[in-house]
């Protein structure tokens, strides 16, 4: 009996495949593919796989994306499940306004991050939970699974497009983050690298003083990468499928019927 997860964010669609719906699942198979591919996600790969038992996934693109997702599921006879945002769910305490809005990655972030914090003990429960992908999310979550808030800010690329479209003779291509950048590719991926870590040591600092105690630091997406640097100045855990873990806490969830306190 497998399990599939699917996280369909602004540029690509992430899936894997575990062995059943379950956090500690092995993970048995996985891709990645842009949106723009979707309609052959079918033919290149998905009817290669042993058809999924159950499926749960996150989309941020819309219904049109949405849709054709759903029509590749249906070739399984699969029923297509998708991750809404609730009050409460895998430990955490949905602090949001409207906790509905919330978006759907963010949310299966955040009961991964608890999940992942719970296995580190009670002093390490408090994490920052950064999602680093076509744009940044930085959340909060305090030692007893309260979401606090968090912040959404430009990724690499879009403040890259953003100088290029706003400015005269920066059509350049992306370069190196370095400490003192002496060229303009440079200098324009040191910046949008600063800007991103400079917000994360601010939400970092700030969790840590209402905590009193220095909290877990998470991070995931497909850019994280970029970022390894921070590790010299704070203590990052990168977690490469935090979306999934979630999902998977969710889904395992739903399957006994009740949510794990």
């Amino acid at each position: 009996m497998t399990f599939l997860v699917i996280d369909i964010g602004n540029t690509r669609l992430k899936w894997g495949v575990y062995a059943q719906a379950h956090p500690e699942a092995p993970l048995l198979e996985q891709g990645a593919v842009v949106l723009e591919d979707i309609d052959g996600l079918w033919e290149t790969t998905w009817k290669h796989l042993p058809r999924p038992q159950g499926m749960l996934g996150c989309v941020v693109a819309g219904e049109a994306i949405k849709r054709r997702v759903e029509e590749h599921l249906s070739r399984w006879g699969l029923s297509p499940h998708w991750l809404v945002a609730t009050s409460r769910a895998g430990g955490v305490i949905n602090g949001y306004d409207h906790p509905h809005r919330l978006g759907a990655d963010r949310w299966a972030a955040l009961v991964g991050a608890r999940h992942e914090s719970r296995e580190l003990g009670p002093s390490k429960a408090a994490a920052l939970v950064i999602m680093i992908g076509t744009a940044v999310t930085i959340d909060a979550l305090d030692s007893k699974g309260h979401f606090l808030g968090g912040s959404i800010m430009p990724g690499f690329g879009l403040m890259l497009r953003a100088l290029e479209t706003g400015t005269a003779g920066l059509k350049v291509p992306m370069g190196s983050a370095t400490e003192f950048p002496t060229n303009t590719s440079d200098a324009l991926t040191s910046g949008g690298t600063d800007a991103i870590a400079g917000a994360i040591e601010r939400s970092y600092r700030r969790l840590a003083r209402r905590e009193g105690s220095d909290p877990l630091l998470l991070m995931s997406g497909g850019a994280a990468p970029k970022l390894l640097s921070l590790a010299e100045e704070l203590p990052v855990r990168f977690v490469e499928h935090l979306i999934f873990q979630g999902l998977l806490v969710l889904a395992h969830e739903q399957a006994l019927g009740r949510e794990t306190s």
